[in-house]
């Protein structure tokens, strides 16, 4: 069924808003796929603060370009679902790259992460990296590990300046006994 050129304005324009408010997107090719697992990647995206939509290349092309982004042209032929990420595009990148796992007829093709391109590869590297609060609390970890030596090096030498003093004050206690 071809559609009219107001709808095809109108999925151009939708496109380009669900661009504009992603930190990043996933594409993945689905043909195959059953629609019980496709529900079930949208309810995860969604989960994730993200949408998860079936587009048509064409018009999903010309969204990229007025965007300013420049995908490989491989990335938009055959059947094209994207993941649309809100704010937390490791959780919908590794919700696609999980299901990608599971089933031989989900592929990641590519993705934009922060502006910039990435083969489906990348994307999946990207999708293997520990969540941001796990990176967060190593890195809190490691920052705090010095400081707590610190304090306990200092703590051992104040404790060692009181036994001093208490060993004297007590000699001079039993001198004058």
């Amino acid at each position: 069924m071809a559609l009219s050129k107001s709808r095809k304005e109108a999925l151009v324009t939708q496109y380009a808003e669900l661009l504009a408010r992603s930190s990043g997107v996933v594409l993945a090719s689905f043909s195959g796929v059953t629609v019980k697992d496709l529900e079930g990647l949208r309810q995860k995206i969604r989960e994730a603060g993200g949408e998860f939509h079936v587009v048509k290349n064409s018009l999903m092309k010309i969204a990229f370009e007025q965007a300013g982004y420049r995908l490989p042209d491989e990335s938009l032929i055959g059947t094209t679902a994207i993941g649309f990420a809100g704010e937390d595009l490791a959780a919908v990148a590794k919700a696609i790259v999980e299901l990608a796992k599971q089933s031989e007829n989900l592929r990641v093709k590519a993705g934009i992460i922060e502006g910039t391109a990435y083969s489906g590869r990348q994307v999946g590297q990207f999708a293997e990296l520990p969540p941001l609060s796990v990176i967060q609390s190593r890195l809190l970890s490691v920052l705090q590990a010095p400081a707590s030596r610190m304090a306990g090096v200092l703590g051992g030498s104040v404790r060692q300046v009181l036994n001093v003093f208490k060993a004297y004050s007590e000699s001079v206690v039993a001198g004058a006994g």
